[in-house]
């Protein structure tokens, strides 16, 4: 038998932090039962076709909904009218910084410490919210983004967009003539120069510094919050939620040993690889997820509650 539950926890080997949808468990193999196989015309039971088919229904429902509010977007001229502001943007100045950490609670891939110099770059304050990404379906054809059909722009609109891939989170960047930030570009952004644990710095986190710790039961009106808020939680460069609020994709192909070969110049990241780096917690995590230097991995089209972006710009030369 197979257990499935929502969880964002630590993977099992203990060196990785992965983030899933849906967690796979087995039970142990003395509580199965031995079962008379099935006959090839043997109806299946009836409670499992009663409880089958309203999934079913609901799933073609929330499509409908989604695409039907995506076709009234596009077919509106309020985003004509009245066009979204943009995310404003920070400078971060060029020099150095410590990335990763050899503390005790540092995992294998965020070890070891290493200095990294980076050229300067700007990167938004705030996340992309959903007012901002309903401009961009507005004026492309992308897909809408999961649980799309919940969103009530009237009451939604300064809450950071969910339910976005990495290919999602690319598209928007570029449509708005900016990229993804690096992982080292992110992680500079939200620690600065001083090796701090988190954006506001070492002490732990409070509800009056970040948007976390609130289960795994999603609602735009219940989780998450607006991207200009927790002033407190700031990032020394004055970014909102670095950490908690929702998780973001980075440039960054995954490599768990990448910090031992990384260049100490401008690191881009793996050539290529199996997921994308995720960095910043969730509004649904624990502390131990929100640290600076905490990274986590998504297959690139995976989509889900917790994850976000926001976008950043490489300096003219």
């Amino acid at each position: 038998m197979t257990a499935i539950g929502w969880l964002v926890e630590p993977s099992t080997d203990g060196t990785v932090k992965t983030i899933t949808n849906f967690v796979l468990s087995r039970m142990f193999p003395s509580t199965y039962q031995k079962r008379t196989p099935r006959g090839p015309y043997s109806l299946r039971p009836c409670w499992m076709i009663v409880l089958t088919i309203p999934l079913i229904m609901s799933f073609v429902w929330n499509v409908v909904v989604a695409q039907a509010q995506l076709d009234r977007l596009r077919k509106s001229r309020s985003m004509m009218a009245n066009p979204i502001p943009d995310t404003p943007m920070v400078e971060i100045p060029a020099g150095p910084f410590v990335m990763g950490s050899d503390g005790s609670q540092a995992l294998e891939d965020e070890r070891p410490a290493h200095r990294v110099w980076l050229d300067g770059f700007s990167i938004d304050a705030e996340e992309v919210t959903t007012a901002q990404y309903a401009a961009f379906l507005a004026a492309t054809t992308r897909a809408a983004p999961w649980q799309w059909e919940t969103v009530d722009l009237m009451q939604h609109a300064d809450r950071p967009v969910i339910g976005v891939d990495w290919h999602d989170a690319d598209a928007f960047c570029r449509w708005k003539g900016k990229r993804l930030p690096t992982e080292a570009e992110w992680e500079k952004a939200a620690r600065g120069i001083d090796g701090r644990l988190y954006p506001w710095g070492n002490q732990v986190p409070t509800p009056d510094l970040a948007n976390f710790a609130l289960g795994a039961r999603f609602s735009y009106n219940q989780v998450l919050l607006p991207v200009r808020s927790h002033e407190q939680g700031k990032s020394p460069y004055g970014l909102y939620h670095m950490a908690g609020n929702a998780y973001e994709w980075v440039q960054d192909w995954y490599g768990t040993n990448y910090y031992e070969l990384s260049p100490d110049r401008d690191p881009q990241g793996p050539a290529q690889g199996q997921f994308k780096v995720l960095r910043g917690g969730s509004w649904s995590d624990l502390p131990k997820y929100l640290l600076t230097y905490g990274r986590f991995k998504l297959l690139p089209d995976t989509k889900n509650s917790y994850t976000g972006f926001r976008c950043a710009l490489s300096e003219k030369k």
